[in-house]
């Protein structure tokens, strides 16, 4: 079966600064008719950097869960920018670190259900430290935190956020690392 859902028309609801809400009528794979609310997103580049057996994590107030959340360095793509441009970039602004070289880990869908958003998750080689570069509304703490350490937390259920779970478990099973 054809599971492809044909778009009929889409009316946009809402333009913000970060997201775009769309309302569209679709045909079904059975042919009947239905709606889908799409959130438009940019996309976003995130960074994991791993040093020592440590994980570099920064710490921050996430408006919508009400509460701190370790997440790996990430960020809004600009419009037409290069996801791998826009990884360095946020490494860069949100720790201070800059990475000689970037390579592809993954690419992350965080909500399909609803969102349009991919985020391209990259790990970081060959780092040097300068100093953070944060955006006037963006209040953000770093830490190098053991990767057991890590694990720990994403069993406990106190490290939630997609992206850095995919990267983690990504980069362990990359570098054929199983922890006990």
């Amino acid at each position: 079966m054809d599971l492809t859902e044909k778009q009929l028309s889409c009316k946009n609801i809402y333009s913000g600064r970060v997201v775009k809400l769309d309302v569209c009528d679709v045909e079904l794979p059975q042919g009947k008719s239905g709606i889908r609310e799409v959130v438009r997103h940019s996309g976003g580049a995130a960074v994991l950097y791993v040093k020592d057996n440590k994980i570099l994590l920064v710490k921050q107030y996430r408006f919508p869960y009400g509460k701190e959340l370790y997440e790996i360095p990430a960020g809004k793509l600009n419009k037409g920018e290069d996801p791998m441009a826009a990884a360095a970039r946020e490494l860069t602004e949100e720790t201070g670190c800059i990475a000689k070289s970037l390579k592809r880990l993954c690419e992350v869908y965080p909500s399909p259900g609803y969102t349009d958003e991919i985020i391209y998750v990259y790990l970081a080689e060959e780092v040097t430290q300068s100093e953070q570069h944060l955006d006037e509304d963006e209040f953000i703490n770093t830490c190098y935190m053991d990767i057991n350490e890590v694990l720990c937390l994403i069993e406990q259920g106190k490290i939630c956020d997609a992206k850095t779970l995919a990267a983690v478990y990504k980069y362990l099973y990359s570098n054929k690392i199983y922890l006990k």
